[in-house]
């Protein structure tokens, strides 16, 4: 059976252009290369998406952070805490970052899973950014299609190897969003706002203990079918992070993956992808692990389809 496109989200201009930043930005760019290599995907996969618009981002954020930062007029104590450098195209990247999550989110409610191949900007807060992130793209998009009644409830996944605190700032007291962080405790950032679940590990942790608990934070949250599971897929949890510190292999990054994807089609919940961190210290290791992500999510979906 053909399978229809599927939805993998991309803008060039996701390549935020940082040059010897420890953020690889090409990683975008050279995700979508190695996935048309490799005969993965089809151009007629590929989506381009939209900027958000200015008042579906003051659904979440603060009007003044989102006009300082649209406009150039941020504070050198804001940039300082952003920990990129500004510029017109950095904040068109995160445009256009977070219109790709709203897009991706919108294409899993159709068609089960999708993937923005870029986003997961987790350290955004309502009125600032910090941590590379300046746009909460995964409560933006939560928030318009909630405001849209596309969905009532949700779940954010945040499988990156540092804690999520900004979405869970975001959605602190909310019953109708659950936010799930799996992390490395002794990692950026210091202050760890509650999640409802935070899972916080060792150092070194590995594969078995990585999946152990991830296994039983899937057994806890999506038997209560959310609406949408937003599933932030940093690729940092990898043993050769430069930013993490956790102990994770290839092998167990795939497991990961795939356990994420089959306990979502257990359970029928439609699953966008946001990619989020990886400094590995060979980019086309962090590259490696995002193209398999993909593969992960298109093998599961086959076998439904199957």
């Amino acid at each position: 059976m053909t399978l229809l496109p599927f939805p993998l989200v991309y803008h060039e201009r996701y390549d935020l252009r940082l040059g010897s930043h420890v953020f690889p930005a090409q990683k975008y760019r050279l995700i979508r290369e190695r996935l048309l290599a490799d005969g993965a995907a089809d151009e007629a996969d590929f989506l381009e998406p939209a900027p958000i618009l200015d008042e579906q981002l003051h659904l979440v954020h603060d009007r003044g952070w989102i006009q300082r930062l649209k406009f150039g007029t941020l504070s050198y104590h804001e940039i300082v805490k952003l920990e990129i450098p500004y510029s017109r195209h950095v904040v068109d990247g995160f445009w256009l970052a977070a219109g790709g999550t709203l897009l991706a989110a919108r294409k899993a409610l159709d068609t089960g899973v999708a993937f923005n191949i870029g986003g997961g900007f987790h350290h955004a807060f309502h009125g600032h950014g910090e941590g590379f992130c300046a746009i909460n793209d995964v409560a933006v998009a939560i928030r318009v299609l909630q405001q849209e009644e596309a969905v009532g409830t949700a779940a954010v996944l945040d499988c990156d190897v540092h804690h999520g605190n900004g979405t869970a700032a975001i959605f602190a007291g909310d019953p109708a969003v659950d936010t799930i962080s799996l992390h490395q405790l002794n990692n950026y950032p210091s202050e760890k706002p509650a999640s409802s679940i935070d899972i916080h590990l060792d150092d070194g942790a590995g594969d078995e203990e990585y999946l152990k608990r991830l296994r039983e934070v899937c057994g806890t949250v999506l038997p209560h079918r959310p609406d949408l599971l937003v599933y932030v897929a940093g690729a940092d949890p990898y043993c050769e992070d430069e930013l993490g510190g956790l102990s994770l292999t290839l092998d167990g990054l795939r497991a990961r993956d795939r356990l994420v994807f089959e306990s979502a089609r257990e359970y029928g919940v439609p699953v966008a992808v946001v990619l989020a961190g990886g400094y590995a210290a060979k980019t086309e290791d962090t590259v490696t692990i995002h193209c398999n992500t993909v593969l992960a999510a298109r093998d599961c979906r086959a076998n439904v389809i199957s």
